[in-house]
């Protein structure tokens, strides 16, 4: 029996996956596992059951391209709000085992302490797909033993959400286990308080190459910028400097946003040593705006220069050119480009 697992993208491991792996590996099938969205010619000519998985709304043309090459496949993941296909909603019986062998490279641990969300934004698929925020694993049930280093990739989503004690003895277990963590998806810097700040301090949180400090946070609501920095504040009264910060910085979301609002929030993080980290809405396509209108037409326009605004910071190109003349000299560079989403938009928005 031949299955097919595939990443259509996301740079780390996909858990999902893994835990498929190790599933159809159990009852003794061939399992073949790839990035490409297309069949290769090593691969089996028949599979019993094929899988994909998709994170970010810009991979829906893989999504697509993958659907046409393999029209019988489970596709779950966050990449359209519209179809919140978990992994339950597949196979019901599955089990928490992950398959590892399919990522040879790949040194760490990964996995979650807890699921779902205290909030409800709008933008976000965790509070329907994941449900109230609750506790799932320990440290040392993530951890997949010696002679693997202790290096915790923590995919929670709220990991303060969780009941008190939970977190505390999830940071205990860090702590006293000598573990080095890190929470990519980002803690809620907005309902931090001194016991939470005073606690993540202690244990050796870490970027997710493990070479550098790094917390991970967002700032997407202009609205929310007493109670960012606010937090920011908090994390510094217990010894965690602003420049260990990158913030996920949501654009184009807000119908209000204006670049003086949008540059505001850009340079009052950098004013305080904090990294930037532009995310792309995708407008357009979420909001089911039909093409050709002109609401459609300034959205699309609009996030092409916000795209371009990705780039700069995201690319670091900040550091050697103002945004004013990236922005004039990728209106040739990236021509092509631009011109094939605005194409790619209209296909996908009949």
């Amino acid at each position: 029996m031949n299955i097919r697992l595939t990443q259509l993208d996301g740079k780390l491991p996909n858990l999902a996956l893994m835990r498929l792996g190790a599933y159809w590996k159990q009852r003794g099938a061939d399992v073949y596992f790839t990035r490409s969205p297309y069949r290769q010619l090593d691969e089996p000519l028949h599979y019993a059951h094929v899988y994909g998985s998709a994170i970010f709304a810009f991979s829906g043309e893989r999504v697509a391209a993958f659907r046409t090459e393999f029209p019988e496949a489970a596709i779950g993941g966050t990449w359209n709000p519209a179809e919140p296909v978990t992994l339950e909603d597949i196979l019901p019986d599955i089990g928490s085992d992950a398959d590892y062998s399919l990522y040879p490279g790949f040194t760490g641990s990964i996995g979650f302490t807890q699921r779902g969300c205290r909030l409800k934004c709008g933008f976000c698929v965790v509070p329907k797909k994941e449900g109230r925020a609750r506790s799932v694993a320990s440290i040392f049930e993530i951890w997949r033993g010696a002679p693997w280093p202790r290096h915790l990739h923590l995919l929670d989503n709220d990991f303060f959400g969780q009941e008190r004690e939970q977190w505390q003895e999830r940071l205990r277990e860090i702590r006293h286990g000598g573990f080095k963590v890190c929470l990519n998806q980002g803690i809620n810097i907005r309902m931090i308080d001194d016991e939470a700040a005073a606690a993540l301090a202690s244990v050796d949180y870490r970027a997710d190459d493990f070479k550098s400090k790094r917390i991970y946070t967002a700032w997407d609501n202009i609205g929310d910028e007493q109670r960012f920095f606010s937090g920011i504040e908090t994390l510094r009264r217990h010894g965690i400097p602003s420049a260990h910060v990158m913030a996920y910085m949501l654009i184009g979301y807000d119908r209000r946003e204006t670049w003086e609002r949008l540059f505001h929030r850009y340079n009052a993080m950098t004013a305080l040593g904090i990294r930037p980290y532009p995310m792309l809405f995708e407008p357009t396509r979420i909001r089911g705006l039909a093409a050709g209108s002109p609401d459609y037409d300034v959205l699309v326009r609009r996030g092409m220069t916000l795209n371009q605004f990705q780039r700069w910071v995201n690319g670091r190109y900040y550091s050697v050119t103002s945004f004013a003349d990236f922005e004039r000299g990728a209106r040739t560079a990236v021509g092509k480009e631009l011109q094939k989403r605005q194409t790619d938009l209209w296909i996908s928005n009949p």
